[in-house]
């Protein structure tokens, strides 16, 4: 019996469970994660170099960084390119993870900083009464030193003069915060 031409289908195992396996991924889906980490690399661009050397970058994708904070205009858009095909070659998750810590470090400051004007602003509009919840918060404040800049700040203010005094109090509560 000679085999028909079609009959090589029959040879072919017809195993269902392999064609599971294939994940299909679409064009636009790829092109969506292209975006993105072109996106991740602009990131990257817009750091300083002290913010660099905190993120895990290899020498190839550091020099290319590097570069693009260098290059204008229609250069730097297709360094950009650059970085991102280059990232899909990398693990991009620590990447991100370094990026996600530098920002929410820098978030943490400013709220930081804006918990410390709020209390100054407090201090210098209500005075003793507000001295209280300084000490409380920081105990190895100097109630003097506190005192005495409050003093001043409310005598600057009432005389509308530049709050020197202000900056000062604002200066000694970032240093208590800093050091608790």
């Amino acid at each position: 019996m000679t085999k028909q031409p079609d009959d090589w289908l029959d040879d072919v195992p017809d195993n269902e469970e392999e064609d599971d396996e294939i994940i299909w991924v679409s064009k636009s889906e790829i092109k969506r994660d292209a975006e993105e980490l072109k996106r991740l690399g602009a990131e990257l661009v817009e750091l300083s170099g002290n913010s660099l050397d905190k993120i895990p970058l290899d020498e190839d994708l550091r020099a290319a960084i590097e570069l693009a904070q260098k290059i204008k205009k229609e250069g730097r858009r297709r360094q950009l390119q650059l970085i991102g095909k280059m990232l899909r070659s990398r693990d991009e998750d620590p990447i991100r993870q370094a990026l996600d810590k530098l920002k929410n470090r820098h978030n943490q400051q400013v709220a930081l900083f804006h918990k410390l004007e709020m209390l100054r602003d407090r201090l210098v509009a209500e005075g003793d009464d507000a001295m209280a919840d300084v000490l409380q918060l920081y105990p190895n404040a100097d109630r003097q030193q506190l005192r005495s800049m409050i003093r001043n700040a409310q005598k600057e203010k009432a005389a509308n003069k530049p709050p020197k005094a202000s900056r000062q109090i604002f200066q000694y509560l970032r240093e208590l915060a800093e050091a608790s």
